[in-house]
Parts: structure tokens; sequence; C-alpha cells
């Protein structure tokens, strides 16, 4: 009974039948399809590992805006992208480690022909509201962050940089591709296999013109959004960055 409330609510919520930013409380939800509230709360938990509901306790459930809106200029950082849309982000370190990267990415942080032999990987996922939006694979030069692993314990990677390493990072090159999820995005994202995602892969520099971090992440195509501002106050700056 609560898989088929569940399947009744997300319905409603994908067709935007609700019209608002909370749901109706669990009694009234309980009231309106004639079961006890603990069906309720079972259905409402389905809705939330299925990231269309985040729970918060004291206040009811609140609707995850299906689209995020999120700018992606030369600097912008998720973090701040997030709480400039009113909403609450959390990121979470699921692995960091040295490890003998791809070709492909390790031909990118050559240096007169050099590959380092080894690149810093570190792996993040990217809620909002609590709902998993992002998974993000970073690649680093080794050498501009030492220690980097002793530091690093979850939250921006942007803010560490800053504060630690005196890096203030800028994009070069952004790269946009449609995917398919595979098991470990359905696991992490909440979403099924083969549900489609936008891969966005990104080369930050630091002022002297070397290339620091190489990230590529995996969003929910369902609920996230690229926007690329070309407005006039950026023609000078974050559209060249983009090219």
């Amino acid at each position: 009974m609560y898989r088929r409330l569940a399947e009744t609510l997300a319905d409603e919520l994908r067709a935007g039948c609700h019209g608002r930013e909370w749901l109706p409380t669990e009694q009234a939800l309980a009231a309106r399809f004639a079961v006890n509230r603990h069906t309720v709360r079972r259905a409402l938990d389905e809705l939330a590992r299925a990231g269309l509901v985040s729970r918060h306790q004291g206040l009811g459930t609140r609707i995850v805006d299906r689209h995020i809106d999120y700018a992606v200029t030369r600097s912008s950082k998720v973090s701040r992208n997030l709480a400039e849309l009113g909403l609450v982000a959390e990121t979470l370190c699921l692995d960091q480690r040295l490890v003998v990267a791809p070709e492909a990415v390790a031909r990118r942080f050559s240096v007169d022909g050099v590959t380092p032999d080894e690149l810093l990987r570190v792996d993040t996922l990217r809620l909002s509201e609590g709902a998993p939006l992002l998974r993000l694979r970073h690649w680093f030069d080794p050498a501009w962050v030492p220690d980097w692993c002793a530091y690093y314990r979850g939250g921006s990677t942007r803010a560490l940089l800053a504060r630690r390493y005196g890096l203030r990072l800028a994009r070069r090159r952004v790269r946009i591709e449609a995917c398919l999820a595979d098991g470990e995005d359905a696991l992490l994202l909440r979403c099924a296999k083969g549900a489609p995602l936008l891969s966005l892969a990104s080369d930050n520099h630091e002022p002297g013109g070397r290339l620091v971090e190489h990230s590529v992440s995996r969003g929910r195509a369902d609920r996230l959004a690229y926007r690329f501002d070309f407005s006039p106050s950026q023609h000078g700056d974050d559209a060249e960055e983009l090219r």
C-alpha cells in the first residue's frame, strides 16, 4: 500500500500538481488517501530516497526543486550557487588518495612533456536539502596541495584551496556531455540505473596559468540545469575563460 501511495505522490510531484514548497501534513495525506500515518511515513521515505522530497523534523516534507538552475562561470562554486538559491548544501568526502591516473587525465597535467607519475584523486558527493545532487571526481596536481588528505574532511574544496594553499582557481575550459547512470551513480545519486545524467568536466588553473585541478561532475538531469551567463559584465572575463 505504501508503495502505491508513493507512486501516486511521485506522479503528482512530477506533474507539478501540488504547486507549493511543502507537501500537506502526514495527517492530511492520511485522511485524503484513507490510510494510516505509518503508511504515509513509509511512502514519504520512499520519495525521499528517490530524491523527490526532503524530510525536516518538526517542519514537514519539502518538495525538492526538480531543476536547480546552476550558474557556470569561471569561478563559480557549488556551495555558493546553492546558497544564492536559498538551498542548504552539504559536501561529503567519499575517498581521497594518490593514484596512477588514466592517461587522458595525466596528460592534462604535463609540463614540458613530463607527465606526473601520480595524481591526487578526491571523490565527493554534493547534497542539496539532504538530497544528492551530483558526484564529483577531482584530480589535483599533488605538488600544489601537499598533505591535502590530512586537512580535507569534506565541505568546499575551493575553500580549503584558498585557506590552506592560497589558491584561487579559475576555469579555463568546460565540456558538458549527456550520459547514463551506472550502478555507482544509481547508489549515490538515488536514481535508476540508466537514468539520464549531465557530466561537466572543468580545467581549473591558478593565476599563473598552470593546471591545478581537473574535475568531472555527474549530476541528475532531472534535478539540475546548467546556465551560462554571457551578460555584458561577463564578456571580458568569464566568457573568455569558458571558451
